[in-house]
């Protein structure tokens, strides 16, 4: 067996725990693919998005954009009340192997970009977001990845050994984030291949 050489597991969240996309709510809302892909690229962006996964508040967010664009109210007003359609649902294959790993007595917890309201709408919808040691939700935080910023909160606030620390997600450049800070990190490209990378270190998952 391969000697143990991480201490804690760290999970992003979207794309990574969560099936989440706004076509997913947008599919019924426009069914027109080109007026949808306008739509989501143009006006309801991922960077207004972003933004409220950096700390601004929905209603804000909202108002500000049905100002811009008033002839889309309805629609910029659904990315707020019918955010929960977003989430087709958990990636069971990864809920399985959180639970291995905690079943193993290993700390595990959650780097996220995500608004801090969306957050406790999810927790509740999906209980596996609530198993964790610990949390750091870019919302609460008001910074988000893969700024350093963030990363060492979580290093700090949970008092981890970065190199000893595993972090997945689904973005390379918020693994690279992690990595320059010292966490050891891998892209997310499937339950099976991080099971791999686990394995790898020591953990028998």
């Amino acid at each position: 067996m391969t000697e143990r050489t991480i201490d804690a597991v760290v999970f992003d969240i979207g794309g990574v725990l969560l099936d989440w996309s706004p076509d997913y709510l947008y599919a019924d809302l426009i069914p027109d693919a080109e007026q949808r892909s306008r739509f989501l690229s143009e006006v309801a962006t991922p960077a207004w998005n972003a933004e409220q996964d950096a700390g601004r508040t929905w209603s804000e967010a909202v108002g500000e954009l049905v100002g811009r664009h008033p002839e889309h109210a309805e629609w910029i007003e659904a990315y707020d009340t019918g955010w929960l359609k977003m989430v087709k649902g958990v990636f069971e294959d990864t809920a399985e192997l959180l639970n291995d790993i905690r079943a193993l007595g290993l700390p595990t917890y959650a780097l996220t970009n995500f608004s801090q309201e969306k957050w406790e709408v999810a927790q509740e919808a999906f209980p596996i977001l609530t198993v964790f040691d610990g949390e750091v939700v870019s919302g609460a935080e008001q910074t988000v990845k893969p700024g350093e910023k963030i990363y060492r909160i979580l290093l700090e606030r949970y008092d981890l050994d970065p190199a000893r620390t595993f972090y997945t997600d689904d973005m390379q450049y918020n693994v690279d984030g992690a990595r320059a800070v010292g966490i050891e990190a891998e892209l997310f490209t499937g339950a099976a291949d991080l099971r791999a990378h686990l394995r790898s270190r020591g953990l028998a998952v």
